[in-house]
């Protein structure tokens, strides 16, 4: 998909030729560029909003900043006659550099606004991406780097530790109700770590087994064969084994082939920490950002 100063000579035409409803442009300009249905539909990280509405939407920002669009109406522009003027000897590509070098009031609004930039394959300097994009990125950077930190402190846990974190997370998950749930691993546990009592009379029990393994040793078939067979012998229907490895083909083959008699769950390292992470477990908020879009609807007529 192209990046979202690609989209801006496009929208500047759209709103030139008095077709300039953001909702209209979006289609047109998909159209134009030729992107398929899953190009269309694919989301931002948020999940609210699709990467090319998000990208048109900041073309019509940029524009219009730099004076050669102007707001009509809700959602709503037209090209001024800065924006007709560039249209009457067109560049290839509008670009940030490009407002930039023609646009004093677009000039000021980067200064207050600027952020790191990065350099294209063009030689200009310019994000190649939304904020928003850039944003999430850096979120997404920032959770793979916790994730891998996350494993690198479970694999440094004391044994018992780490049980009893495993039994806090199947809790927070909401297994036990939430709190029927306690470590048992122990010399000559028999292969069973943690139990969680589904119901308050215990009748319903879930078996924990857990595994602190360095990246590169993996849980074989042998483990999984085992801690089924502890299932066996407690009369047991339910099983859950985490581990901050992963697990061979041939131990989820096993998981899955053993799961007719008995559920048997498997949590890898990638897993495992996501969880943690999702529900608050081992980790803790520093701090949150809110992304706010103005919204003056209710004090705003329709055109």
């Amino acid at each position: 998909m192209p990046d979202f100063q690609s989209f801006m000579l496009p929208v500047l035409r759209e709103a030139a030729e008095g077709r300039g409803r953001v909702s209209e442009a979006i289609a047109r300009t998909a159209d134009g560029f030729g992107l398929t249905a899953e190009e269309r539909a694919e989301l931002l990280g948020s999940g609210r909003q699709t990467r090319v509405a998000n990208r048109v939407n900041w073309a019509f920002t940029y524009l219009n900043k730099a004076g050669l669009i102007e707001r009509t109406g809700r959602g709503e522009y037209r090209a001024t006659p800065a924006g007709r003027a560039v249209l009457a000897n067109p560049p290839a590509k509008i670009s940030i550099a490009y407002l930039q070098d023609t646009s004093p009031a677009f000039r000021e609004f980067r200064e207050k606004t600027e952020t790191r930039a990065e350099a294209s394959e063009d030689g200009e300097v310019a994000p190649t991406q939304t904020p928003e994009e850039r944003l999430q990125e850096a979120h997404r950077a920032m959770q793979a780097g916790l994730s891998v930190e996350l494993l690198d402190r479970l694999r440094a846990l004391a044994p018992a530790r780490f049980e009893v974190l495993i039994v806090d997370l199947l809790l927070s998950l909401g297994f036990g109700g939430g709190r029927r749930g306690e470590r048992i691993g122990m010399s000559g546990d028999g292969g069973v770590d943690g139990i969680i009592r589904e119901d308050a009379l215990g009748l319903d029990v879930v078996y924990i087994q857990a595994k602190r393994y360095a990246a590169s040793q993996a849980v074989g078939p042998e483990a999984i064969q085992a801690f089924a067979g502890s299932l066996l012998e407690r009369g047991a229907s339910k099983g859950v084994f985490a581990t901050t490895s992963r697990f061979t083909e041939g131990a989820r083959r096993a998981a899955e082939r053993l799961s007719t008699q008995r559920r048997l769950v498997l949590i890898d390292g990638d897993e495992l920490s996501q969880l943690m992470i999702e529900h608050g477990v081992g980790v803790r908020t520093v701090e949150s950002l809110r992304i706010q879009r103005v919204d003056l609807s209710p004090y705003e007529e329709d055109a």
